[in-house]
């Protein structure tokens, strides 16, 4: 750094000590981190949600954290290290501050993923019991979280007991005879017949063969049976009283496959059921398919779904900062747009559930091959974080893991730490393949100001400080927009949030003086040391770098 460019910076940094609130921050002092940059800026303190617009953690609970040793993680190690999430005080930025925590399925189970239940009203032992569940469900609301928990209902495991009575009856029926439900009702819970097909398996030793598209295992249950709808409203019951505040449905598209209708009626009787119990309780369904096929399941009245048009690999925001497939920075501002007139088609009310991979998805940090890949993870993180309704992060994103191909190695460890053998850290699920990181592990990130941990806990930290972001409709500014940045505007309960990205490897300026905002500089992220600068109402973005701006005087 040139003996200048040192001066400059330092007196740049100095105006901003003395009160000029960011507005001519341009250069980075000496030693300065990106950290440092964005809490000289980001001051405005989260405020405690009241509604169901939240940032989630998804935990994959067998390899987060291990508190007993045996190598699987468990419900008593992720109350270990809950403080991580959110640690209850909103003056700190040391933990992620998600307001929101999402349990991928935690019920008794054959497999190590447990989306084949064979006891919806427990916990499988080796994640613990129910009052490890229940001292998880106050430790999150001590903290002002909810607690969702991952409901399969499409089907169970062929171990259930429903299931396993029902095929034993159906074996010691005579050739031909059909059942009889009252005699055992669980024959009318799952889809038997005579006829085989495609996702159809026979039961061994009768001639009847059952429903199963995922797998063998996975018997397939009839949603459309009353009986069936009684056991889950049980179910919903059971969960909320435990401290539940909410439900991810799982496979919703499939309750009957190719036909979205009866989809959307089941998901609306399933919303109507819960929210006479809870009238705040969150639903969010899983229905992977593009935005034109799942915005009508918004008409079902739940509260979200998935927005998978802007995830994985392909969506949106990796195609986007990638520019494949003619994707830019303008291209997701359109699409941003392009979902709330879509959805508005279907729903008065809706809260978007934005999120960039999952435990079905190859991890991001795979994406981006080059230099320039912890800027490119990192954006991507604001991209999905900054966007409205509830916003969910998968954990060890926010580390930048890797981890590809099978589903195994795409719910590697929790990345405590680089030595395996460090208190907590977990084995893996068992045939996961070798999973090299790229970036280090939580130890290696928390201290260092440049990390991907830091820019993600200071993206959360930006959203949960302006509601406009988290509850404001978007209106994209494409006349001040380009290949290289993408200008969003947002407004809730009187406040005004302006939001200019640079998804490009070079410094942008953007002329703000048509909004006539006379903006401010309210919060930043960025991925370099390197701050915004705003004069009057030219503002200067470095590389890979988000500007929040507020009308002065707001």
């Amino acid at each position: 750094m040139t003996a200048l460019r040192k001066i400059t910076a330092l007196l740049l940094l100095a105006g901003l000590l003395a009160g000029l609130g960011g507005q001519a921050l341009a250069a980075e002092a000496e030693g300065q981190t990106a950290l440092d940059v964005m809490r000289q800026i980001n001051t405005a303190l989260p405020v405690d949600p009241q509604d169901n617009y939240r940032t989630y953690y998804e935990v994959f609970v067998y390899s987060f954290y291990d508190s007993d040793g045996d190598g699987v993680g468990d419900l008593p190690g992720l109350l270990e290290k809950l403080d991580y999430i959110n640690d209850g005080d909103p003056a700190t930025d040391a933990d992620l501050g998600c307001t929101g925590l999402w349990l991928m399925p935690v019920c008794p189970s054959p497999t190590y993923h447990k989306y084949d239940v064979t006891d919806y009203c427990a916990i499988d032992p080796a994640y613990g019991t129910l009052d490890d569940f229940r001292a998880l469900a106050d430790a999150c609301h001590a903290r002002g979280m909810y607690l969702l928990v991952d409901l399969v209902m499409n089907h169970t495991s062929s171990s259930h007991p429903w299931f396993t009575q029902a095929a034993e009856y159906l074996r010691s029926l005579e050739p031909g005879a059909e059942p009889d439900p009252e005699a055992c009702p669980y024959v009318d819970y799952y889809n038997f017949s005579r006829d085989s097909g495609s996702g159809r398996y026979a039961l061994e030793g009768t001639d009847w063969y059952y429903e199963a598209p995922f797998w063998s295992e996975m018997p397939d249950l009839d949603l459309n049976c009353q009986a069936v709808r009684a056991e889950f409203d049980a179910i919903v019951d059971f969960w909320l009283a435990q401290g539940a505040d909410g439900f991810r449905l799982d496979g919703a598209k499939e309750y009957f496959s190719g036909d979205p209708d009866a989809n959307v009626q089941t998901l609306s009787w399933f919303n109507d059921m819960v929210k006479s119990k809870r009238p705040d309780a969150y639903i969010v369904a899983e229905v992977w398919t593009a935005l034109s096929s799942y915005a009508p399941y918004y008409a079902s009245g739940i509260d979200s779904c998935f927005n998978f048009a802007f995830a994985d690999s392909q969506g949106t925001i990796a195609n986007s900062i990638k520019r494949l497939q003619n994707a830019n920075a303008s291209t997701y501002g359109r699409a941003i747009v392009n979902f709330q007139q879509t959805v508005a088609d279907y729903a008065d009310s809706y809260i978007d559930a934005p999120f960039y991979t999952n435990h079905d998805m190859g991890r991001s940090a795979g994406y981006y091959p080059g230099q320039l890949c912890e800027n490119q993870v990192k954006m991507a993180q604001a991209m999905n974080l900054l966007m409205s309704g509830s916003a969910f992060l998968y954990y060890g994103e926010e580390l930048g893991m890797k981890g590809a191909g099978k589903d195994e190695n795409k719910r590697a460890p929790m990345f405590w730490s680089e030595d395996p053998g460090q208190a907590g850290m977990c084995a893996g699920p068992p045939d996961m393949e070798d999973v090299a990181m790229r970036f280090a592990g939580f130890d290696g990130q928390d201290a260092d100001g440049n990390s991907i941990l830091n820019f993600v806990r200071q993206a959360i930290r930006l959203r949960g400080a302006w509601p406009a972001l988290s509850h404001g409709q978007a209106v994209f500014h494409e006349q001040l927009s380009s290949q290289d940045v993408c200008v969003l505007e947002k407004r809730y309960e009187g406040q005004q949030a302006l939001l200019v990205f640079n998804i490009s490897p070079e410094s942008q300026t953007v002329d703000l003086s048509p909004l006539g905002m006379a903006p401010v500089l309210s919060g930043c992220l960025v991925s370099t040391p390197e701050a915004p600068a705003l004069e009057g109402e030219q503002l200067t973005l470095p590389m890979y770098s988000v500007a929040l701006l507020t009308p002065a005087g707001a």
